[in-house]
């Protein structure tokens, strides 16, 4: 089992900036994929930004340049740093692990929240 908690989620206005952080405890092993996904009420929760465990990046259109995912293999977390945030950016936020073969674990989620 991993478990997974995120922090850093809070309420802000339209343009500032954010950092969210993910610790990864339990049975981690090398080789992961982490990342952050978010949802909104209503709409299917959506990829933002993932990460391998060599630090290799992907991230979603509506996000790319404002946001950047990294990682220290050594503590087991993850991080995403939120810039020039906007409304539609607001949602709950989930920390994601993955070793593939749908051994997959998710965080609680942390509430971000940008207002106009």
């Amino acid at each position: 089992q991993v478990q997974l908690v995120e922090s850093g989620g809070g309420l802000l206005q339209t343009g500032g900036s954010l950092r969210l952080s993910c610790v990864a405890s339990g049975r981690v092993f090398s080789g992961n994929i982490m990342g952050w996904y978010r949802q909104t009420p209503g709409k299917q929760r959506e990829m933002v930004a993932t990460i391998t465990s060599g630090g290799r990046a992907t991230y979603v259109d509506s996000v790319k340049g404002r946001f950047t995912i990294s990682r220290d293999n050594a503590k087991n977390t993850i991080y995403l740093q939120m810039n020039n945030l906007k409304p539609e950016d607001t949602a709950i936020y989930y920390c994601y692990y993955t070793l593939g073969y749908g051994r997959d674990y998710w965080g609680q989620g942390t509430q971000v929240t940008v207002s106009s």
